[in-house]
């Protein structure tokens, strides 16, 4: 995230899953929201009590609560590809005290594609407009947040549907996801600075978009092999950079049987690479038999839970992998 311009109370997001969260005493708090089209589910206590669709900017109420302290926690369900969006901070109704707020000590961050951004994973049909796509994509509901919510867990969410690590679905240009990774809005304009930010795990998973359809005239890799090798070669050295600063990181690289088992071998070739090198805290975890019922045959909610119940089972294999890092930071 980044600060807004002229405001600096707000931020300006645009990665999937943020979330922004306050603590205080009172029947009563208000939030901002700043322009750009986006979705928020809004929590009180850990239970969500209302859902806002492209809401306008302005300031929002929660009011009605029992008195005592409460926790106002509001998170970003949809995707935003096409524009940031801006969060302009919490503010206090009349007789209400801000609160200190708790951290985790534990941090996790799921990278990857639109099977990470959790694209679709609501709906009731496989064909979807784009509009429907928007409207029943919910990060908070995917395998990533679930996990978080298991292991008591900070979180990021690093992913971009339709993104590669060498080619994107069909070969459509735009920047892969190691490209974008190091940026904090997708316009690549500012580095990401977060020096509070060390996960104990990071989960990640490409593949799906490099190797889903085949290779069109004109495209720069002249066989599968070609596709393959580069593929190996990019996703170790994006991986090799995420080790560079997670020294202590346990990383979990997973991947679905789609494309006839080609993601699941070119996924395990690389983490076989890492741990020839000498990563020992690389594990890869197979994800097959999933029903694929959401939005353009994307996992459904059904799929999510058993995508988080596989990982969740690579992890505690691990022991306890909690006690390295640092907690993250308060905003």
């Amino acid at each position: 995230m980044a600060s807004a311009p002229g405001d600096p109370r707000a931020l300006v997001r645009q990665w999937p899953g943020s979330y922004f969260e306050t603590a205080f005493n009172g029947r009563a708090a208000l939030f901002r929201i700043g322009p750009g089209e986006v979705r928020l589910n809004i929590l009180v206590d850990g239970a969500q009590v209302s859902t806002l669709v492209k809401p306008q900017p302005g300031m929002y109420r929660v009011t009605g609560l029992a008195p005592g302290r409460h926790k106002l926690r509001v998170e970003v369900a949809s995707e935003s590809q096409a524009q940031p969006t801006t969060f302009g901070g919490f503010f206090a109704d009349a007789g209400t005290k801000a609160m200190p707020l708790t951290t985790s000590a534990r941090t996790i961050e799921f990278i990857g594609d639109s099977h990470t951004v959790g694209y679709g994973n609501t709906s009731t049909k496989t064909d979807c407009t784009q509009d429907e796509v928007w409207q029943t994509t919910d990060t908070s509901k995917a395998f990533g947040p679930a996990l978080a919510r298991k292991y008591g867990a900070d979180y990021e969410v690093n992913a971009i549907s339709g993104r590669g690590v060498v080619r994107n679905y069909n070969g459509f240009a735009a920047d892969k996801l190691p490209e974008a990774y190091p940026f904090t809005l997708f316009d690549k304009r500012t580095l990401a600075n977060e020096p509070g930010w060390q996960p104990q795990v990071i989960v990640i998973a490409l593949g799906t978009n490099d190797f889903t359809t085949p290779l069109n005239p004109g495209e720069r890799w002249a066989t599968r092999d070609v596709l393959h090798a580069d593929f190996e070669t990019t996703y170790v050295r994006f991986i090799k950079r995420l080790r560079a600063r997670n020294s202590n990181a346990l990383i979990v690289i997973w991947a679905t049987d789609m494309a006839k088992g080609e993601i699941q071998t070119e996924a395990a070739k690389v983490a076989a690479t890492l741990r020839a090198s000498g990563d020992t805290l690389v594990d890869y975890v197979p994800v097959n038999g999933l029903s694929f019922t959401g939005c353009h045959a994307h996992p459904s909610l059904i799929d999510e839970a058993v995508i988080a119940g596989r990982i969740a089972a690579a992890i505690d294999a691990h022991g306890d992998v909690w006690s390295a890092g640092r907690p993250r930071p308060a905003y």
